[in-house]
């Protein structure tokens, strides 16, 4: 049989603590996989090492087919599109077996890993400021945010099974970045609401930059409104039950159960609002801030022009979608069976809802007087 690798992709952060932390599920996701599989890990950007080193590394130990997996929630452009058009590359400069696995997705055990963080939290809050009824209570979920709807949809999924499996008052779902509605405005319609505690609970692997504004503009949205409790959960982390999802997402390879959500992949199905993606060229992005290191610019708040205490998402205001050369003659394919041979500019489609004035736009007011 043929010896196999493992190989985690990750995003990537500005935030060492954050690549540190994916550094530590990496090391402790082998304990859940046969004893004979060498696992590794690299990033799409910004952190080292770079996906290709850990490749570098399984291949030079004598791995002949590498299982890799996204290190993500959900599946948006960087699952789809970003890492396996790295792996595919690097799959046909070698001649080897590179088959990709499926994101953590909409999965009981992620559910309950998100139930633990969110309990505890309160049972913090019930020990310091006193027993509130979940009834009295309003949980708001945040989510990363993407210019996919499917994986932005998929926020909600998770919201909905979280607030009927809990039983909280209601539920209100925000994102930190990209679509609407963001941290700050989400919180703000939550407060009108007029329940009695709030647990802010990030839907987030990692703590980073987006995680500071989650928390910053919590801390924001409770000063203004101190009738209120405000709660900070946790985000998921290593906890085991999502070490048991990314065990499974490896050895489901085998089995050949590897197909993301394409049911309503705006890259294969006219989804609304989204009509001129289908049939999009499938090609990574992020060759310009690959393995630029975690502290590379825009990771210090402090360095900022535009923002004081933590990262608003200011900055990214005027960026827009942006063009650049590829010249690569390489063929992608994935699982969601969108493919290409490629030597032109791409472009980032501009999302169909930038100036929504509870998307990015709503940050303005948080710019610095120059």
């Amino acid at each position: 049989m043929s010896k196999i690798g493992v190989m985690l992709c990750g995003h990537g952060s500005r935030s060492q603590a954050a690549v540190d932390e994916f550094a530590v599920l990496a090391r402790k996701l082998p304990a859940l996989l046969p004893d004979d599989w060498m696992v590794d890990y690299g990033y799409l950007e910004f952190a080292n090492p770079v996906i290709r080193a850990g490749l570098d590394n399984l291949r030079e130990a004598g791995c002949e087919r590498i299982l890799a997996v996204p290190g993500m929630l959900f599946a948006a452009m960087h699952a789809k599109n970003d890492i396996p058009s790295v792996l595919n590359a690097y799959a046909a400069e070698h001649g080897i077996a590179v088959d990709y696995g499926r994101d953590l997705g909409v999965d009981a055990r992620m559910i309950a890993a998100a139930a633990d963080r969110i309990a505890d939290a309160m049972a913090q809050a019930d020990a310091a400021e006193g027993a509130v009824p979940v009834q009295e209570t309003c949980l708001v979920v945040i989510g990363r945010g993407a210019s996919d709807p499917d994986a932005n949809a998929n926020v909600s999924k998770i919201a909905r099974m979280l607030w009927e499996g809990m039983g909280f008052g209601w539920c209100e779902v925000g994102y930190s970045g990209v679509t609407f509605p963001l941290v700050e405005p989400a919180l703000e319609q939550a407060a009108k609401l007029g329940f009695r505690r709030y647990i802010v609970f990030p839907y987030f692997l990692f703590t980073g930059i987006l995680i500071d504004r989650i928390y910053g503009f919590t801390d924001m949205v409770a000063a203004a409104n101190p009738q209120a409790q405000w709660v900070k959960a946790g985000y998921l982390n290593d906890h085991p039950k999502v070490l048991e999802t990314f065990a499974e997402r490896v050895t489901e390879i085998l089995d050949g159960d590897t197909a993301m959500n394409c049911g309503l992949c705006k890259y294969r199905t006219q989804v609304l609002g989204f009509e001129a993606e289908v049939g999009m060229a499938q090609e990574s992005h992020h060759h310009h801030v690959e393995g630029q290191g975690a502290s590379a610019p825009g990771s210090n708040v402090e360095d900022c022009e535009k923002c004081d205490t933590f990262c608003t998402g200011a900055c990214r205001l005027d960026s827009g979608g942006h063009s650049h050369q590829h010249t690569h003659g390489h063929h992608h394919n994935h699982a969601h069976g969108h493919h290409h041979g490629h030597d032109h500019d791409h472009h980032h489609p501009p999302y169909p809802h930038a100036d929504h004035p509870m998307g990015p736009e709503s940050v303005r007011k948080h710019l610095k007087s120059s």
